[in-house]
């Protein structure tokens, strides 16, 4: 027993090094009193985008859904930094996440406004001739709606107490408040929205030779034994997250089986121990204390 603390001190700095970058900025969420931020305090999107297991599952999950659609994934290929710096576009990522979740109402804002600075230098053509722009707000919706749901596929599965109906759809109608102030229009606020959403743009998608080069760069990714092994685990749970036709799209064939026999167990323990050792988590700590303390006057 007296190496519990050891074990969850070890698994805990590798998570906040490997995710965060070793620096969890708490200046953006401790600030000022009383403010809720933009998406509201201690609601559904805290529950869902607070869960380590639902995220990387998710996270993984939604990298690969969002490379179905061709224009989105010409952009990545031509703009992203990912083949040569894979973990600081990992910190980019969850910082905006986390800034925009957990943040101040400023400091959710500030990191919109750095993306939206990005987005204007990421232009160009796809292969086949089509031109793309990271501040279409066809593909923002895009890029935010497969997001958003493979995060909230990754906790329905993951987590102990899944979201009822009505909290689902909470959850939609508050994390497109984001979408909309990056330049996404027409988002999506209820389950059967996004539903209704992603069946409409599936014509639109394909699996390019970009996107299935992405794949096999996620999947054989880690620096050392430890970290391909956990990249291996939430791997196989973010495939399972994905719906049949994706799978279908990118190649991916496992066995329905082997998803529920093995991938879902493992992934689970591995998602408990990563909430284990992560709660209480000092990004949301010090985001509850800000909401808690009394606004100045």
């Amino acid at each position: 027993m007296t190496s519990l603390p050891w074990i969850r001190a070890t698994v805990r700095t590798a998570v906040v090094s490997r995710v965060h970058g070793g620096d969890l900025h708490l200046e953006r969420y401790s600030g000022p009193p009383g403010d809720p931020g933009l998406m509201g305090a201690d609601g559904v999107v805290w529950r869902v985008h607070g869960h380590p297991a639902a995220m990387l599952t998710g996270g993984f999950a939604a990298l690969m859904l969002q490379s179905l659609h061709p224009l989105a994934m010409a952009a990545v290929d031509d703009h992203s930094d990912f083949r040569t710096d894979p973990l600081g576009r990992l910190h980019r990522t969850v910082g905006f996440v986390t800034a925009t979740t957990f943040g101040s109402t400023a400091a959710a804002r500030e990191a919109i406004a750095a993306v939206r600075r990005v987005h204007t230098r990421v232009t160009g053509t796809a292969p086949g001739g089509r031109p793309y722009h990271a501040r279409d707000p066809h593909l923002l919706t895009w890029v935010h709606v497969a997001e958003v749901a493979c995060f909230l596929a990754g906790y329905q599965r993951y987590a102990a107490a899944p979201l009822t109906a009505a909290e689902r759809d909470d959850y939609y109608a508050r994390v497109a408040v984001t979408a909309e102030e990056l330049g996404a229009r027409d988002v999506p606020r209820s389950a059967r929205e996004v539903a209704r959403y992603l069946n409409r743009v599936r014509p639109e998608l394909a699996a390019t030779p970009a996107a299935l080069e992405a794949l096999r760069f996620l999947r054989s990714f880690g620096r050392d034994r430890a970290e391909r092994a956990a990249v291996t685990v939430l791997m196989n749970g973010a495939i399972a997250l994905l719906p049949d036709w994706a799978r279908d799209s990118l190649g991916i064939h496992r066995p329905r089986a082997v998803r529920a026999g093995w991938d879902a167990p493992v992934t689970r323990a591995l998602g408990g121990l990563l909430v284990w050792a992560c709660r209480p988590s000092e990004i949301v700590t010090t985001a509850r204390l800000r909401v808690a303390a009394a606004p100045s006057a």
